[in-house]
């Protein structure tokens, strides 16, 4: 399971737009906040505009405008409506060439004049190596870039455009006020051993999470409870996944993401202000995990990103 992450380097012009564009309140409506509330709601802020700068960047989920998945053989690939994988793309030839899938490896086999090329330079046959391993290897056609993507065993093409209109034509993000109340801390309770916890995606697909434990707090008089995953071993971050009152609403209703610092001295901090959509809130050609039912929330998380107002993708 890979998740791309809100950078943590903000761009000044960002930050700047993002202070004069987001709201942020003191709990008790006080007009002059408290030195902690300052320094939650620049925190805050400066991790918003690093989000901003990273989603309109080359990388971005605004770019991406295409996942064609593999079959064991040949998959020829081009614009034109004889090939197996289709995309109808200006910057795509009608025969760019052809994936070949071999003992779950992927061969590309450019077509002769398609301009395809790794690099800058000409490709004519290249090795695709998927993200299942790191970084993955990505080839060019014009502003396209596609690459080899792994998802619960199966093979898929992600094709970004850097020229996508949905990267051009991107209306920001919102979100509620910033607010110290959603800075909670959370108990660590670890599991021993360690549970594997059952993940579907956005397509249905079943994925296998590690999960070394749960974070407990309180909230509205209540204990809750949500179960944190490591995406990698060696991660420096737990990954959580939540649903609450607010899915399908005020926010995305396949639920928001969020980070948590790994424990120290058995406890760490879910700050809810920086609880983000998943790609599939922006765009219809991701791959976004569920919450698993035990992170369902009953309650409203009044803070994080908004459901985003200019998407076209699906919701659950």
């Amino acid at each position: 399971m890979r998740r791309n992450r809100p950078g943590i380097a903000a761009a000044g012009a960002a930050l700047a737009w993002l202070a004069l564009s987001v709201a942020a309140v003191r709990p008790g409506g006080a007009s002059v906040p408290d030195a902690a509330f300052a320094a939650e709601q620049a925190e805050v802020l400066q991790w918003r505009a690093a989000r901003l700068q990273w989603l309109t960047g080359d990388t971005g989920w605004l770019s991406l405008v295409g996942l064609l998945w593999l079959k064991d053989g040949a998959n020829t690939f081009g614009r034109g409506d004889g090939n197996a994988l289709v995309l109808d793309n200006p910057s795509l030839a009608e025969e760019a060439g052809t994936f070949v899938v071999h003992e779950h490896k992927v061969q590309f086999m450019a077509r002769p004049g398609a301009g395809i090329t790794h690099h800058g330079a000409p490709v004519s046959e290249i090795e695709l190596v998927s993200d299942a391993a790191g970084e993955p290897t990505v080839v060019s056609s014009g502003p396209l870039r596609f690459f080899v993507i792994e998802r619960a065993g199966r093979l898929g093409v992600r094709v970004r455009d850097l020229n996508s209109p949905r990267r051009i034509d991107f209306k920001g993000l919102e979100y509620f006020p910033v607010s110290t109340d959603w800075r909670v801390t959370a108990r660590f309770e670890p599991y021993e051993p360690a549970r594997h916890i059952k993940i579907i995606n956005i397509l249905g697909m079943e994925d296998d999470a590690l999960a070394p434990g749960a974070l407990v707090f309180s909230k509205a008089g209540h204990e809750w409870r949500l179960d944190a995953v490591l995406e990698n071993p060696g991660d420096t971050q737990l990954f959580v996944m939540f649903q609450d009152a607010t899915s399908g609403h005020e926010t995305y209703g396949g639920g928001r993401f969020m980070y948590a610092p790994m424990p120290v001295a058995g406890s760490t901090v879910l700050d809810f202000n920086k609880a983000y959509n998943p790609p599939c809130a922006l765009n219809d050609f991701a791959t976004c995990p569920l919450p698993p039912p035990q992170n369902r929330l009953g309650m409203r998380v009044d803070a994080g990103e908004l459901k985003y107002r200019g998407a076209t993708a699906h919701a659950p």
